[in-house]
């Protein structure tokens, strides 16, 4: 508007040297220092408000009047109703709306209706033109109103796409936050593999801060499948609906192998006029999840099925032998009470080893669901006693000793009962099982790292290349003195499992045929102490 300001009075100003030159006729030409008084100020006023005013209303209002007085006299004393006039009063109507809406535009007509009866007041032959000059004044008022039509289409236009604009920013403002709140990597990809969009995640799974925006998924992801390095692009490219794929792999920079899975689809259009080519062409959504855990869990599970089923396979033949044996005897009427003894107790046998191996399980399946891990106050001392009393006859009819030593005020711990009490009676039941002669020995003692528990015996020992091994799960020593007993081969692997619920680790000292030491640290208890089972974050069939 201030640039047309400037430019208006200047073609108006050559218009009038025309007239005062004579080339163009008009009847209210008056002379050419009627011209210089209206035009020169008008020009002037043209300039200054071009470089200096600023535009505030009031400033514009001052503007509208000043032109529409200079538009007014240039038409009573320089030139009467023309095209060129016509023209430049349209611009005025269209100022006034665009500035001050339709006030604007009805003071503009007031003051062209003004014009027009001061004109008959003022030149008494224009009278006779009055029709043609109120018909020119409404021609006016039709373009001024067709150019506010126009602009105020644009208006609603402008206002809806800006809406749409806002509404759009706002639809993936949420996108967006609902996809960084999701735990799972999320990428988009152009046609050409190039990344466009990722969450949160995505830095998280790759372990990087770096800016993954313009660089080829294949470039990030570097990708093995079935032990063969592969390539993602070609597989999206391939893709026509939604394809999950779970058995890739990646390194990662610490050189740690993650399993993954991916799901990844082609972003459809869903115009129904869009070119196949245009559905094609809108890239890729790509979805990754670290399955590293469930699938070593899964393989784990599967493995242990495994193991226990085999491991349960021969107690129970034996069992259905011996039953089989001694219904045989009773069927054949034969007075043999040692055979059929003997044949019981065998059964008897197996079934006692049965219900350890399910007892075992019963515990571990504990563990793994955190059943009972809620930590309570313990006095250790009063534990100690209780455990020491309840197993001094086993011992003795053993013919061992089973001594208790405590040093110190060892006070409270803050864990879970059961599974301290589970972790000592292992130690102890193993200690007296695998020793023959000597002693067994439960000590507890206060240092400044803990309270140290632990189970002392005269047994048979184990060997340095078995202390490797004895936590796993069903495993048990080559030594005969050790396959002279029965056992099931998870105590030791529970007791760890157990010792990680309560978040200690398990220490072993051992020398064949000169006995063996297991032994852990609990913190005491103290009002500011935090249980350290609270956090079972961590799968115990997780290795």
């Amino acid at each position: 508007m201030s640039s047309v300001g400037l430019v208006v009075p200047l073609l108006i100003c050559i218009y009038g040297l025309l007239i005062v030159a004579g080339i163009v006729p008009s009847k209210s030409y008056r002379d050419i220092e009627t011209f210089t008084l209206i035009m020169v100020p008008w020009i002037a006023y043209a300039i200054y408000q071009f470089a200096y005013l600023p535009h505030t209303p009031r400033r514009m209002a001052i503007n509208l009047t000043v032109y529409h007085i200079f538009a007014i006299a240039f038409f009573l004393f320089i030139a009467n109703l023309s095209g060129a006039f016509i023209c430049a009063w349209a611009l005025l109507y269209l100022a006034s709306y665009v500035y001050f809406s339709y006030l604007g535009l009805s003071i503009s007509v007031v003051g062209f209706v003004a014009l027009l009866y001061i004109n008959q007041l003022l030149t008494p032959s224009a009278r006779d033109t009055l029709a043609y000059d109120a018909s020119l004044g409404v021609a006016i008022l039709l373009v001024a109103i067709a150019a506010i039509i126009i602009n105020h289409v644009k208006d609603i236009d402008r206002e809806t796409l800006d809406e749409s604009k806002r509404e759009g920013a706002l639809q993936r403002d949420r996108t967006l936050t609902l996809i960084n709140n999701l735990a799972d990597a999320v990428i988009s990809t152009n046609e050409k593999g190039i990344i466009e969009v990722y969450n949160a995640a995505t830095l998280n799974l790759l372990d990087t801060n770096a800016r993954l925006e313009g660089q080829s998924i294949d470039n990030v992801l570097k990708l093995t499948l079935d032990g063969n390095p592969t390539h993602l692009l070609p597989l999206l490219h391939k893709a026509r609906s939604v394809t999950i794929e779970d058995g890739f792999t990646t390194t990662l920079s610490g050189g740690e192998e993650m399993r993954l899975e991916i799901t990844y689809a082609p972003i459809r259009s869903s115009y129904e006029h869009a070119s196949e080519k245009a559905k094609a062409d809108n890239g890729y959504v790509i979805i990754i999840r670290d399955v590293t855990k469930a699938k070593s869990l899964e393989e784990e599970r599967d493995e242990f099925i495994s193991v226990v089923s085999h491991e349960l396979r021969t107690p129970i033949a034996v069992t259905e032998g011996a039953i089989d044996n001694a219904r045989l005897i009773f069927d054949k009427d034969v007075s043999d009470k040692e055979a059929v003894a003997k044949t019981l107790t065998l059964a008897h046998d197996q079934i006692i080893f049965l219900s350890k191996m399910v007892n075992d399980l019963s515990t571990l399946s504990r563990a793994e669901r955190g059943v009972a891990d809620s930590a309570e106050i313990i006095n250790v001392v009063e534990m100690a006693h209780d455990l020491h009393a309840e197993y001094s006859d086993q011992a003795k009819k053993k013919g061992l000793s089973f001594d208790l030593s405590i040093v110190g005020h060892p006070g409270n711990v803050n864990v879970s009962r059961l599974y301290l009490q589970e972790l000592l009676q292992n130690f102890i039941t193993n200690s007296i099982k695998y020793t023959k002669q000597g002693h067994v020995s439960f000590h507890i003692e206060t240092k400044k790292d803990g309270i140290h528990f632990s189970v002392e015996d005269t047994g048979i020992g184990i060997s340095k290349a078995d202390q490797t091994k004895i936590f796993q799960k069903f495993y048990r020593a080559e030594d005969y003195r050790t396959r002279e007993t029965s056992g099931t081969g998870l105590g030791l692997y529970v007791a760890v499992k157990l010792a990680k619920k309560l978040g200690t680790t398990i220490a072993v000292k051992s020398r064949l045929n000169h006995g063996s030491t297991f032994s852990f640290v609990l913190p005491p208890f103290t009002p500011d102490t935090i249980h350290p089972t609270s956090s079972t974050s961590d799968s115990p069939l997780h290795r």
